[in-house]
């Protein structure tokens, strides 16, 4: 079983159990996040597939929130020749380390 769920412009395919890195989320480490029939966009289970609203309406998403991370810093230097311009920026990217608990219907099956 899998499932494809829409967080912020990015699209993830998740898994029961399985660790993914998002942009960053304001909650604290520990807390649970549910997915509701919105954010998903499609789950396969025992060879169905599905992708209607009045099918996903059924279906929850629970995830845990594992740790916070920043990315490497990347480097921008903007030059212009002959102007005797020159800045340097950098830029470190949040992202939020999440845990996939379950993937099911809402009344727990």
């Amino acid at each position: 079983m899998y499932a494809i769920i829409r967080i912020g412009s990015k699209q993830y395919k998740i898994r029961e159990k399985s660790k993914i890195i998002i942009d960053k989320i304001n909650k604290k480490i520990g807390k649970q996040i549910k997915f509701k029939y919105k954010e998903i966009i499609l789950i396969y289970k025992n060879n169905k597939i599905y992708f209607l609203k009045k099918d996903l309406i059924n279906f929850k998403i629970t995830a845990k929130i594992i740790s916070h991370i920043k990315n490497k810093k990347i480097k921008i230097l903007k030059f212009k020749r002959r102007k005797h311009h020159k800045k340097k920026i950098g830029h470190r990217q949040k992202y939020t380390k999440i845990e996939i608990k379950k993937i099911g219907k809402k009344n727990g099956t």
